[in-house]
């Protein structure tokens, strides 16, 4: 998509583009396709030298993706304050810290700021979407040494975030109740490179008579994902019973796959994320240094 509406050219990487950038100068007749190949490019060499980064300090990214409005904070809210839970009650700590993409307003980084978690905001302006570039500027501002997993919360959008590698391994999808169970196969691409989707504001089930939750995993179905989808409210999050949110099995999944993704790099690999183009289905999988 972003091949036709230029929103790949970001603060980030315009410098490339602009007068005496690496690619400011292209072949004639061939400007505006040859410009915009040239700028994945070079976000994909970025986003290879951001994972070489994290996989240094065993650090899990994790691309969080959905429309605007679906939960991404207010999970993240919820998940820290399960983890708070957790290590008070067994003394087993995870770390974890986040990178903010919004088009304008540090609001939602100052959100997880409150609970004293580490959170960098990166405002894009016009573009509907995080590159690699402004996530590398974003995690040298980060203690990667101290941290196990750092979520990228992406701009609120189903089509472009899918398509952009960010130096990151996994994908999750948040798909909200009150968006409608049709959204994963009215945007495939989104869903169908997750690794994870979660159906948020499951507390509001019982009020809607509209989404219906085996619809929208049969939808993710059809798109041949065989990922696992939970259900999860992060509304609730200073009721005692975490379980009956979701929260727990969305924790236990991050624990998983930290421990596999620790795995992978004591073999010399790394995990690279689902990336979707032009409607084509590409694996995740282990990589090799």
């Amino acid at each position: 998509m972003c091949d036709t509406c230029g929103c790949n050219v970001t603060e980030g990487n315009r410098n490339l583009i602009e007068t005496g950038g690496k690619h400011a100068k292209t072949s004639e007749g061939n400007e505006a396709v040859e410009v915009l190949q040239n700028l994945l490019h070079e976000n994909n060499h970025r986003a290879a030298h951001n994972r070489e980064h994290f996989d240094k300090h065993q650090v899990l990214a994790i691309n969080l993706m959905s429309s605007p409005g679906s939960g991404k904070t207010a999970l993240l809210e919820a998940t820290i304050d399960a983890l708070n839970t957790i290590r008070i009650n067994t003394n087993d700590k995870l770390s974890i810290a986040v990178i903010e993409g919004d088009l304008e307003t540090e609001n939602d980084a100052q959100r997880i700021r409150d609970r004293n978690t580490p959170a960098i905001q990166i405002t894009t302006g016009s573009a509907c979407h995080l590159d690699a570039y402004m996530v590398h500027d974003a995690l040298h501002e980060l203690d990667l040494d101290n941290l196990d997993i750092i979520f990228i919360e992406n701009v609120g959008n189903l089509v472009c975030p899918a398509s952009f590698d960010l130096g990151h391994h996994l994908n999750v999808t948040l798909l909200s109740v009150t968006e409608g169970d049709d959204k994963p196969a009215k945007y495939p691409v989104m869903f169908r490179g997750s690794n994870l989707t979660l159906i948020t504001k499951a507390d509001l089930l019982p009020f809607l008579d509209d989404f219906d939750v085996s619809k929208a995993e049969k939808n993710i179905r059809n798109l041949a994902n065989p990922a696992p989808v939970f259900q999860i409210s992060a509304r609730k999050s200073n009721d005692s019973s975490l379980e009956k949110q979701g929260i727990n099995e969305w924790i236990e999944w991050l624990k998983q796959q930290i421990k596999q993704y620790k795995t992978h790099l004591k073999l010399g690999e790394t995990v690279l994320p689902m990336i979707q183009k032009d409607h084509l289905h590409n694996s995740s999988h282990p990589h090799e240094h």
